[in-house]
């Protein structure tokens, strides 16, 4: 689908580190779930790192979130780590893209928006870099055809 993109706002920010996926759900004795500590650690980095790019902003219509998890290659072989580095291999390990989403659009709950029913466009994928970082870019989209 298309969007009119004339006067769009569009936030651009880094997470440092190896991407972690969300965890899942732990239960007390009582039966009471509640969010281990690494993911709320994770959570809470997402957001310090929202705010620090975003001035403040604050979306309030339909956004697109796009979601580039980069992951420090294993030691291997120069060749295999260069065919890695260049896209040839892509990572199939965990975390799943599925859990990074969601540990990334959790954090960015009533920071980037009000609920993350505002997003209505995800994109998510797996690199290897040297530099290990997951990038997300949260744009506000018009729905309206050009």
């Amino acid at each position: 689908m298309v969007y009119c993109r004339s006067d769009m706002k569009k936030v651009i920010f880094f997470v440092k580190g190896e991407p972690k996926g969300k965890g899942r759900p732990r239960f007390t004795k009582r039966g009471h779930t509640y969010t281990d500590a690494k993911t709320k650690e994770y959570e809470s980095l997402v957001t310090a790192s929202y705010l620090a790019s975003a001035n403040g902003h604050k979306f309030t219509s339909p956004v697109r979130v796009v979601i580039m998890a980069h992951f420090k290659p294993p030691k291997k072989s120069k060749k295999v780590v260069g065919d890695m580095l260049n896209g040839h291999i892509l990572p199939t390990k965990k975390p799943d893209v599925d859990n990074i989403a969601k540990i990334i659009l959790d954090g960015l709950n009533r920071v980037a928006w009000d609920d993350d029913t505002q997003v209505v466009d995800l994109s998510i994928g797996k690199y290897y870099s040297e530099e290990p970082r997951v990038a997300v870019m949260v744009e506000e989209i018009n729905a309206e055809r050009c």
